[in-house]
Protein backbone atom coordinates (compact mmCIF):
# COMPACT_ATOMS: atom_id res chain seq x y z
CA UNK A 1 0.00 0.00 0.00
CA UNK A 2 1.26 3.46 -1.04
CA UNK A 3 1.35 5.32 1.96
CA UNK A 4 2.66 8.97 0.41
CA UNK A 5 0.60 9.35 -3.43
CA UNK A 6 1.95 12.55 -3.76
CA UNK A 7 5.61 11.87 -2.95
CA UNK A 8 5.41 8.98 -5.16
CA UNK A 9 4.36 10.47 -7.47
CA UNK A 10 6.91 12.95 -7.55
CA UNK A 11 9.54 10.11 -7.11
CA UNK A 12 8.36 8.81 -10.21
CA UNK A 13 8.47 11.63 -12.35
CA UNK A 14 11.97 12.25 -11.38
CA UNK A 15 12.83 9.38 -12.13
CA UNK A 16 11.38 9.46 -15.63
CA UNK A 17 13.16 12.58 -16.35
CA UNK A 18 16.47 10.56 -16.07
CA UNK A 19 14.98 7.54 -18.27
CA UNK A 20 13.05 9.37 -20.68
CA UNK A 21 16.06 11.91 -21.42
CA UNK A 22 18.08 8.78 -22.10
CA UNK A 23 14.69 7.26 -24.55
CA UNK A 24 14.82 10.38 -26.69
CA UNK A 25 17.81 10.45 -28.08
CA UNK A 26 19.13 6.70 -27.54
CA UNK A 27 19.27 4.79 -30.50
CA UNK A 28 16.71 2.86 -32.08
CA UNK A 29 14.28 4.28 -29.41
CA UNK A 30 14.70 7.49 -30.68
CA UNK A 31 13.85 6.54 -34.39
CA UNK A 32 10.97 8.52 -35.92
CA UNK A 33 9.71 5.20 -37.39
CA UNK A 34 8.86 4.83 -33.57
CA UNK A 35 5.43 6.85 -32.48
CA UNK A 36 5.65 9.01 -29.52
CA UNK A 37 3.07 7.22 -27.71
CA UNK A 38 5.35 3.97 -28.04
CA UNK A 39 8.39 5.87 -26.52
CA UNK A 40 6.34 7.50 -23.81
CA UNK A 41 5.24 4.60 -22.30
CA UNK A 42 8.21 2.78 -22.53
CA UNK A 43 10.08 5.50 -20.53
CA UNK A 44 7.27 5.11 -17.95
CA UNK A 45 7.36 1.83 -17.96
CA UNK A 46 11.19 1.53 -17.49
CA UNK A 47 10.71 4.33 -14.65
CA UNK A 48 8.36 2.22 -13.05
CA UNK A 49 10.37 -0.75 -12.71
CA UNK A 50 13.58 0.74 -11.74
CA UNK A 51 12.08 3.15 -8.96
CA UNK A 52 11.90 0.75 -6.35
CA UNK A 53 15.75 -0.22 -6.75
CA UNK A 54 16.26 3.67 -6.49
CA UNK A 55 13.65 4.70 -3.86
CA UNK A 56 15.60 5.14 -0.80
CA UNK A 57 17.34 7.92 -2.90
CA UNK A 58 15.15 9.20 -4.50
CA UNK A 59 12.49 9.41 -2.12
CA UNK A 60 14.19 11.37 0.29
CA UNK A 61 14.91 14.08 -1.50
CA UNK A 62 11.73 14.95 -3.43
CA UNK A 63 8.79 14.01 -0.78
CA UNK A 64 8.56 17.68 0.71
CA UNK A 65 7.91 18.97 -2.71
CA UNK A 66 10.14 22.19 -2.18
CA UNK A 67 11.08 24.41 -4.79
CA UNK A 68 14.53 22.97 -5.68
CA UNK A 69 12.22 20.34 -7.24
CA UNK A 70 12.05 22.09 -10.24
CA UNK A 71 15.76 22.15 -10.33
CA UNK A 72 15.37 18.45 -10.25
CA UNK A 73 13.60 18.17 -12.96
CA UNK A 74 16.27 19.92 -15.18
CA UNK A 75 19.35 18.42 -14.15
CA UNK A 76 18.03 14.31 -14.47
CA UNK A 77 16.51 15.02 -18.05
CA UNK A 78 20.36 16.78 -18.94
CA UNK A 79 22.13 13.72 -17.58
CA UNK A 80 19.96 11.30 -19.82
CA UNK A 81 20.40 13.35 -22.38
CA UNK A 82 24.08 12.95 -21.80
CA UNK A 83 24.08 9.32 -21.00
CA UNK A 84 22.24 8.80 -24.30
CA UNK A 85 23.95 11.21 -26.78
CA UNK A 86 27.25 9.33 -26.03
CA UNK A 87 25.27 5.87 -27.04
CA UNK A 88 23.56 8.15 -30.16
CA UNK A 89 27.07 9.76 -31.06
CA UNK A 90 28.65 6.07 -31.50
CA UNK A 91 25.81 4.82 -34.11
CA UNK A 92 25.75 8.19 -36.12
CA UNK A 93 29.79 6.95 -36.53
CA UNK A 94 28.89 4.29 -38.13
CA UNK A 95 26.42 6.32 -40.30
CA UNK A 96 28.98 8.84 -41.15
CA UNK A 97 31.30 5.97 -42.33
CA UNK A 98 28.65 4.52 -44.55
CA UNK A 99 28.31 7.47 -45.97
CA UNK A 100 32.60 7.86 -46.57
CA UNK A 101 32.18 4.19 -47.77
CA UNK A 102 29.74 5.09 -50.26
CA UNK A 103 31.53 8.29 -51.52
CA UNK A 104 34.78 6.54 -51.90
CA UNK A 105 33.67 3.55 -54.16
CA UNK A 106 31.37 5.81 -56.19
CA UNK A 107 28.20 4.86 -54.96
CA UNK A 108 26.35 7.75 -55.93
CA UNK A 109 23.20 6.64 -56.44
CA UNK A 110 20.10 9.23 -55.40
CA UNK A 111 19.45 9.15 -51.80
CA UNK A 112 16.13 7.62 -50.79
CA UNK A 113 14.36 7.22 -47.39
CA UNK A 114 16.54 6.33 -44.92
CA UNK A 115 15.44 2.80 -42.57
CA UNK A 116 15.60 4.36 -39.33
CA UNK A 117 15.69 7.75 -39.15
CA UNK A 118 13.00 10.45 -40.99
CA UNK A 119 15.92 11.34 -43.22
CA UNK A 120 17.67 10.72 -46.75
CA UNK A 121 20.52 8.31 -46.92
CA UNK A 122 21.80 6.03 -49.91
CA UNK A 123 20.69 2.51 -49.72
CA UNK A 124 24.44 1.06 -48.44
CA UNK A 125 24.20 3.93 -45.90
CA UNK A 126 21.34 2.69 -44.37
CA UNK A 127 22.19 -1.19 -45.05
CA UNK A 128 25.73 -0.82 -42.60
CA UNK A 129 23.59 1.63 -40.59
CA UNK A 130 20.89 -0.67 -39.70
CA UNK A 131 22.94 -3.72 -39.83
CA UNK A 132 25.01 -1.96 -37.17
CA UNK A 133 21.94 -0.85 -34.73
CA UNK A 134 20.64 -4.50 -35.55
CA UNK A 135 23.55 -6.59 -34.16
CA UNK A 136 23.77 -3.81 -30.91
CA UNK A 137 20.30 -4.61 -30.10
CA UNK A 138 20.65 -8.49 -30.64
CA UNK A 139 23.69 -8.11 -28.15
CA UNK A 140 21.28 -6.20 -25.75
CA UNK A 141 23.24 -2.96 -25.65
CA UNK A 142 20.38 -0.91 -24.59
CA UNK A 143 20.35 -3.57 -21.31
CA UNK A 144 24.09 -1.74 -20.77
CA UNK A 145 22.63 2.00 -20.97
CA UNK A 146 19.68 1.11 -18.73
CA UNK A 147 22.53 -0.29 -15.91
CA UNK A 148 24.63 2.76 -16.49
CA UNK A 149 21.93 4.95 -15.54
CA UNK A 150 21.07 3.02 -12.27
CA UNK A 151 24.89 3.22 -11.38
CA UNK A 152 25.05 7.10 -12.43
CA UNK A 153 23.38 7.93 -9.34
CA UNK A 154 26.15 6.71 -7.55
CA UNK A 155 28.65 8.54 -9.78
CA UNK A 156 26.49 11.68 -10.38
CA UNK A 157 25.08 12.20 -6.42
CA UNK A 158 21.55 12.69 -7.21
CA UNK A 159 20.21 16.29 -6.43
CA UNK A 160 23.79 17.24 -6.89
CA UNK A 161 25.44 20.11 -9.12
CA UNK A 162 25.62 18.90 -12.74
CA UNK A 163 29.40 19.34 -13.98
CA UNK A 164 29.18 20.68 -17.31
CA UNK A 165 32.96 20.16 -17.65
CA UNK A 166 32.86 16.49 -16.72
CA UNK A 167 29.63 16.24 -18.58
CA UNK A 168 31.40 18.06 -21.77
CA UNK A 169 34.59 15.76 -21.70
CA UNK A 170 32.35 12.85 -21.85
CA UNK A 171 31.24 13.80 -24.94
CA UNK A 172 34.65 14.65 -26.62
CA UNK A 173 35.80 11.51 -25.43
CA UNK A 174 33.24 9.99 -27.06
CA UNK A 175 33.34 11.52 -30.01
CA UNK A 176 36.97 11.13 -30.39
CA UNK A 177 36.66 6.96 -30.11
CA UNK A 178 34.23 6.83 -32.52
CA UNK A 179 35.95 8.95 -34.79
CA UNK A 180 39.23 6.90 -34.45
CA UNK A 181 37.10 3.36 -34.36
CA UNK A 182 34.95 4.69 -37.81
CA UNK A 183 38.30 6.01 -39.36
CA UNK A 184 39.77 2.28 -38.94
CA UNK A 185 36.59 0.81 -40.20
CA UNK A 186 36.38 2.53 -43.31
CA UNK A 187 40.51 2.48 -43.90
CA UNK A 188 40.39 -0.33 -46.58
CA UNK A 189 37.96 1.67 -48.54
CA UNK A 190 40.00 5.18 -47.82
CA UNK A 191 43.00 3.35 -49.34
CA UNK A 192 41.23 1.73 -52.29
CA UNK A 193 39.41 4.44 -53.59
CA UNK A 194 42.71 7.14 -53.29
CA UNK A 195 45.03 4.32 -54.86
CA UNK A 196 42.23 4.16 -57.58
CA UNK A 197 41.79 7.66 -58.09
CA UNK A 198 45.50 8.33 -58.37
CA UNK A 199 45.78 5.30 -61.08
CA UNK A 200 42.93 6.49 -62.86
CA UNK A 201 44.72 10.09 -63.34
CA UNK A 202 47.89 9.11 -64.07
CA UNK A 203 45.77 6.60 -67.06
CA UNK A 204 44.05 10.08 -67.69
CA UNK A 205 47.16 12.02 -68.56
CA UNK A 206 48.61 9.46 -70.38
CA UNK A 207 45.24 9.50 -72.78
CA UNK A 208 43.49 12.52 -72.53
CA UNK A 209 41.52 11.71 -75.20
CA UNK A 210 39.65 8.89 -73.95
CA UNK A 211 36.80 9.35 -71.42
CA UNK A 212 38.62 7.76 -68.39
CA UNK A 213 36.39 8.76 -65.70
CA UNK A 214 33.38 7.55 -67.36
CA UNK A 215 35.19 3.86 -68.18
CA UNK A 216 36.54 3.51 -64.56
CA UNK A 217 33.16 4.10 -62.58
CA UNK A 218 32.09 0.97 -63.03
CA UNK A 219 35.32 -0.34 -62.23
CA UNK A 220 35.70 1.76 -59.08
CA UNK A 221 32.02 0.34 -57.77
CA UNK A 222 32.71 -2.77 -58.90
CA UNK A 223 35.54 -3.39 -56.82
CA UNK A 224 34.42 -1.28 -53.40
CA UNK A 225 30.77 -3.73 -53.72
CA UNK A 226 33.47 -6.82 -53.58
CA UNK A 227 34.88 -5.87 -50.87
CA UNK A 228 32.24 -4.85 -49.07
CA UNK A 229 31.47 -8.64 -49.47
CA UNK A 230 34.37 -9.51 -48.04
CA UNK A 231 34.96 -6.93 -45.17
CA UNK A 232 30.97 -6.00 -43.75
CA UNK A 233 30.74 -9.62 -41.69
CA UNK A 234 34.28 -8.00 -39.50
CA UNK A 235 33.32 -3.77 -40.00
CA UNK A 236 29.87 -4.73 -38.25
CA UNK A 237 31.42 -7.30 -35.30
CA UNK A 238 34.15 -4.65 -34.44
CA UNK A 239 31.45 -1.69 -34.82
CA UNK A 240 29.81 -4.09 -32.09
CA UNK A 241 33.15 -4.91 -29.86
CA UNK A 242 33.60 -1.83 -29.51
CA UNK A 243 31.01 -0.37 -28.36
CA UNK A 244 31.19 -1.14 -24.40
CA UNK A 245 34.99 -0.10 -24.42
CA UNK A 246 33.29 3.69 -26.01
CA UNK A 247 30.21 3.84 -23.33
CA UNK A 248 31.72 2.60 -20.52
CA UNK A 249 34.55 4.28 -20.59
CA UNK A 250 32.68 6.71 -18.35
Amino acid sequence: MITDPQGTILALFVAFCRIGGCIMVLPGFSSGRIPVQIRLLLSVALSMAILPLLWNTIYPAVANGNGSYIGLIFTETVIGLTYGMMARIYTLGLQFAGTVISMLIGFNAPAGADIVEDSSETSLTSLISFSGLMILFILDFHHYVLQALVDSYSVIPFAGHIEPRAALISITDTLEKTFFIMLRLASPFVLYGLMFQISIGFINKLAPQIPIYFISTPYLLMGGLFMLYLSIAAMINQFSGAFLSVFNGH
